[in-house]
Order: structure tokens, then sequence, then C-alpha cells
């Protein structure tokens, strides 16, 4: 599942119309600032508007928006998010399917051992690059898509607006106010040309260091699927050292006990970032890892029925 979902992730290069970011462009373009803000964590603590909505209290969001200083915050720590959480739950999983395979198989722990770790490190380092390769393939061709607006609104001005009026009324606004209002910000070139990346292409402009931000989000993805990859893995190193009279089973229970309390735990953190609860985002994660973990100790218990 998680590889099928990896191999889409990639494949969005080829597909950027796709109206996934829709939202976040048309928030990015109204707002007319970037995402570069995604660090600031400290958004999600002491904030009256978010706290307002997630009590659906409209009366204290009145209050709010009255009465503030400062703009108005929103989470903004989503764009390293997919990274993460991308790279935690595919580490986490595969150095489990591969301990799960391995004890259906009734492979030896020191098997298991150098499969797993020499495994996870692999595919954390072919992760972390492909993240950064189509991370910066991306915003190249956004880029190169802006830069073709940006010739058509030089040499013919009059249609790009018109087709950005036309997008407007489809949306439901009134032409003579749509026409007002896209020959407002069309004497704005640089403005107009990334509100028709939003509306007409449904892209985000990237910012200047797009280049710096992707390597960024490759290095995430490296150590996530690196540091959440071998928790699967540290009980067969701890568990033998420190309880020596336990059995190998344990080990693989150990496995799936940690395993179990992670992918949980994400499925949680996750729930920050959306409108889903914290305990059925967690159980969805965990179902999901479950799902995958069965398939590949069935295959491995499988196959070495049919071998012996």
């Amino acid at each position: 599942f998680f590889v099928v979902f990896e191999s889409l992730t990639v494949s969005k290069i080829k597909t950027k119309r796709n109206k996934s970011t829709s939202n976040k462009m048309n928030q990015s373009v109204t707002n007319g600032q970037n995402f570069t803000q995604s660090e600031n964590s400290n958004l999600l603590e002491n904030n009256p508007a978010r706290e307002a909505y997630d009590g659906k209290d409209a009366e204290a969001s009145r209050d709010y928006h009255d009465n503030r200083k400062n703009e108005e915050q929103h989470q903004t720590e989503g764009g390293l998010l997919k990274p993460i959480i991308f790279g935690g739950l595919d580490g986490i999983l595969t150095a489990f399917a591969i301990v799960a395979g391995a004890a259906g198989g009734a492979l030896d722990p020191s098997v298991v051992l150098i499969l797993g770790f020499s495994n996870i490190f692999a595919d954390a380092l072919s992760m972390g690059v492909g993240e950064f390769l189509s991370s910066k393939a991306e915003n190249e061709w956004i880029l190169s898509e802006r830069e073709r607006e940006m010739w058509e609104m030089d040499n013919y001005p009059e249609g790009e607006v018109q087709e950005m009026i036309d997008i407007y009324v489809e949306k439901g606004m009134g032409r003579e106010d749509a026409e007002m209002v896209i020959h407002a910000m069309s004497k704005y070139k640089d403005f107009f040309v990334d509100v028709m990346m939003a509306e007409e292409l449904e892209l985000r402009v990237p910012d200047d260091d797009h280049v710096r931000t992707s390597m960024k989000e490759g290095f995430i993805m490296f150590w996530s699927f690196a540091i959440f990859g071998s928790l699967p893995l540290l009980g067969y190193v701890i568990i033998p050292v420190s309880f020596p009279e336990l059995e190998e089973e344990s080990l693989f229970a150990s496995a799936c006990i940690v395993t179990g309390v992670v992918l949980f735990i994400m499925g949680c953190v996750k729930s920050n970032f959306s409108a889903t609860s914290w305990y059925f985002s967690g159980m969805e994660t965990l179902l999901l890892g479950g799902a995958c973990a069965t398939v590949a100790y069935t295959i491995g218990q499988y196959v070495d029925n049919l071998v012996a």
C-alpha cells in the first residue's frame, strides 16, 4: 500500500493540474504571502482563532477578529508534514515487514538484524534523494509554466484577462463584478500572474530558495525513514542483552508492540493538521499499518511452508 502511495507521490509531477493543491494556492495568493513560515510551531499554541474554530464558537471567533492586533494565525506547519509522516510510516512499515516476514519464515534473529538495518538505511537514502529530486523537478516545472504565463501576459494581456474573467464567472461571480476585479488585479502583473497560476493552472509558485527547501525535505525524509524504521528492530538488540532468558518469540512480540504504539502516535500527531479526531486518525494509521504487516507475515509463513 505504501509503496503504491510513494509512487503516486513521485508521479504527481506529471499531473500538476490535480485539484488537491487548489485550496493551498487560493489561500497563498489571497494572503499575498508564501508558506515559508512552516517552521513556526508556536502558532499551534495560544491561538484564539484556532481554539474558536475547534470549539465551533462563532462568538469567540468574532471577538478575536474584532480585537486582533496582529495578522490572523493559521497552521502552516503542514509543509514538512509530508516527508515526516510519509518517511516515518514508510520506514517503520518497511522494517516491520522485514521483521514480520522473517518471523513468518522462522529466520534467525541475526538475519533479521542484518536484513533490517541494511535495508532501512539504504531505503532511507533512496527516499531522501528521491524526495529532493522530485520536489526540485516539480518546482522547476512550475517556474517554467510561470514564465510561459508571463510571456503570454506580455504579448496578449487582453486574452489572459478574459480567461480569468471566464474562470471567475464559472466559479459563481457575476460577470460585471468579475470584470471589475480582474481588471483591477491585472494592473499588477506579477501578482496577476501568480493569481493565474492558482486559478487557471491550480499550481503553487515556489519560493526563490526552492532548491534549499527541496534539500530540507529530502534531509527530513531520510532521517524520518531511518529513525522510525529502526524502532521495530531495537527489540532484537535490547531484549537479548537485557533479558537473555526470554525466548525468540518475545522479540517479534516486542516489535509488534513498538510498531503499533508508534503508528498510533503518528496518526494522533497527523490529526493536528486535519479535521479528524486524534483517536480516529490514530486508529486509521494503526489499522492500515497492521494490514501491511499481516500481509508480510502471511507471505513469509507461506513461503517458508512452501520451501519446507
